[in-house]
């Protein structure tokens, strides 16, 4: 929600991209397990949705940046026609696309510091329920703190915040506009984070449990959906990373011909929780924006410290993973381009630059990506 109005939706448009979402997520969830039966898993994008909060020096024209969904779910339809774009883009070396995300959430990540500053009231009391269950019951930490948020804009805004709003969720279309720079700024990395940081992993992930799903299939699939539902305001949806590892482990079923029941069953829970999204809208329109951003910068901490890891990871590339990631944090917008781009760009010089003159004996021990 937050995403969608930093690149310019209303909140009736934020809305309607929530719902538009959950009804893609919800519909390819159900559809391709039950006629595969395999647990494959669907998610929208959270480094894409990361990634749209920090473009909001990119655009305020929300028809642009819907114009800028459409090019992404192009790019992932063009993926699964045409593999070696997919091999292209899974060619990028994980240090530059972890550098990249991990530039894109650390303003995010920092949002609960300045919200215990600026709101502590509501703040302070999210962050502890947050620890508190972060050390005791780590899978209900961030629905707890949202929940604490909640009831703490509620108890500020009072009764009048749902006022004129409708309970029920409505899909709004939303003409789409291309404006180069933001397809260049917006779309494109959106695509890069979507592809090297969901789709990938999420290829990954079946694979380690024993699955095996066409690439073609998944991406079509995704694309499409993403299209449809770009057209009322979401951004993009892809293969589940995290969830997945859920649905296909033995923690959904002891029996592996069984797991794509649960995948079906977060289909149909998709589709429940989008009936939500004008209550969500509501909240959102009411809530002070850092307190927003400061929610999603507790539940983005793990995408954080993955993301750094990954950028990490191989020695010889750790410099030109900086020049990315500082790039990126920048949040410097040059010829209307945002920092994303810049950042990919600038890491994949000084890659080009600097790996060849740094192979030493130690270097050489560490393990590398191929370029």
């Amino acid at each position: 929600m937050a995403g969608l109005v930093a690149v310019g939706a209303s909140d009736e448009q934020a809305a309607s991209g929530l719902f538009a979402l959950c009804l893609a997520v919800g519909v390819i969830c159900v559809l391709l397990p039950w006629l595969l039966k395999v647990p494959v898993s669907f998610a929208w994008s959270t480094p894409g949705a990361a990634l749209l909060l920090a473009a909001g020096a990119t655009t305020q024209n929300f028809a642009a940046a819907v114009g800028a969904f459409l090019v992404c779910a192009a790019l992932i339809v063009l993926c699964g026609l045409w593999p070696l774009l997919g091999r292209l883009i899974t060619r990028i070396p994980k240090s530059l696309a972890g550098a990249m995300l991990a530039g894109i959430l650390f303003p995010i990540c920092i949002a609960p510091v300045t919200a215990a500053i600026e709101q502590p009231l509501v703040a302070v009391p999210m962050i502890l329920v947050w620890l508190l269950l972060s050390r005791l019951a780590p899978r209900w930490a961030v629905p707890a703190a949202m929940l604490v948020a909640a009831v703490g804009i509620a108890a500020i805004a009072g009764p009048a915040a749902l006022s004129g709003q409708s309970a029920l969720p409505r899909l709004e279309f939303v003409a789409p506009v291309f404006e180069p720079a933001v397809i260049v700024s917006l779309g494109i990395p959106l695509f890069i984070v979507t592809m090297a940081g969901q789709n990938v992993p999420g290829f990954a992930v079946l694979s380690t449990f024993g699955y095996t799903v066409a690439p073609r299939t998944a991406l079509l699939s995704t694309g499409l959906a993403s299209a449809g539902a770009a057209l009322f305001g979401g951004h993009v949806i892809n293969l589940a990373a995290i969830t997945a590892a859920l649905m296909a482990s033995p923690e959904a079923h002891p029996e592996r011909s069984r797991r794509w029941v649960a995948t079906v069953s977060s289909g149909f829970v998709y589709l429940a929780l989008g009936v939500g999204a004008g209550v969500a809208a509501a909240l959102v329109a009411a809530a002070p924006p850092v307190i927003i951003i400061a929610v999603a910068g507790l539940a983005l901490l793990g995408a954080l410290v993955t993301a750094v890891s990954n950028a990490l990871e191989v020695a010889e590339q750790r410099i030109s993973a900086i020049a990315t990631f500082l790039v990126t944090a920048s949040g410097v917008a040059i010829a209307g381009i945002g920092s994303a781009f810049w950042g990919l760009l600038v890491g994949g010089v000084f890659l080009l630059w600097l790996v060849p003159a740094v192979r030493t004996p130690q270097a050489q021990r560490e393990p590398a990506l191929r370029p």
